[in-house]
């Protein structure tokens, strides 16, 4: 019992500090860990990650919020595209061949951590604010579809996609890309992990528990200092925590 709560403790951890600075899927730490460290049947351990995004994410959302860090509208927008779309990129990759992409999320983990610690993103919201609502919807529904798509095709990614695309091609203030990532990611992650429970089950309660509750307090608290945290502060601590946690990532799925 000793270790299997270490093993969560230490998944929230990773989970909830990504999640809190960067909107990043717990399921590309949790997941690894449980299959590799407690032998968690795969899918089952997909969804306990996704479950503990789920709060995790939701309460990120509300603590950027709260600090008027989240587009709610054009993050609306992107939702819907992104659900559309990953059903539409889930069904293209039924056709082809299983292979080769596991490490897609975890090698993007890395390389935008490391992005963020060679270029910083200093977008201020007086910058955003020079885009038109409606451009900036247009973009929020072309850009969900692209993450949408990819995410269903090579499976993982989706909040790392999110993050680099709302910085990157939307011009988005670190902060605010980040609270509106991980709103989206609330609904995303609910409505995976419900897939997931129906279709394969519940897993063992306790490694839910300590897991969704690990992480929730982790995001909090990572959130809540990244709220309050200077810009260039915040690039070098979400680069940091990125740049870890891919490496970790990576040593793990080697153990694995």
């Amino acid at each position: 019992m000793a270790y299997k709560l270490l093993i969560c403790i230490l998944a929230g951890l990773g989970a909830g500090l990504g999640t809190g600075f960067a909107g990043m899927s717990a399921a590309a730490v949790i997941s690894p860990m449980l299959i590799t460290f407690l032998g968690v049947d795969p899918y089952q351990a997909v969804g306990v990650a996704l479950a503990s995004d789920v709060l995790a994410s939701a309460v990120s959302a509300w603590t950027y919020g709260k600090s008027k860090n989240l587009d709610i509208r054009n993050g609306l927008i992107m939702m819907a595209f992104v659900l559309l779309f990953t059903l539409v990129g889930s069904y293209a990759a039924s056709f082809l061949p299983s292979s080769t992409m596991g490490g897609f999320s975890t090698c993007m983990t890395l390389l935008l951590g490391i992005k963020f610690l060679v270029r910083p993103v200093m977008t201020t919201k007086e910058a955003m604010a020079h885009k038109s609502a409606k451009v900036r919807a247009l973009q929020s529904a072309a850009c969900g579809t692209l993450i949408g798509f990819i995410c269903g095709f090579v499976g993982a990614g989706g909040g790392m996609m999110m993050l680099l695309i709302l910085t990157s091609v939307l011009g988005y203030e670190l902060k605010t890309a980040v609270g509106t990532s991980v709103f989206i990611m609330t609904f995303t992650a609910l409505t995976g992990s419900v897939s997931h429970f129906t279709l394969g089950g519940m897993p063992d309660l306790s490694i839910l528990v300590l897991c969704v509750v690990s992480t929730l307090v982790f995001a909090l608290l990572a959130a809540k200092f990244a709220n309050k945290a200077p810009a260039k502060t915040l690039n070098r601590a979400t680069g940091a925590v990125l740049t870890v946690l891919g490496a970790a990532i990576l040593l793990v799925n080697y153990l694995g």
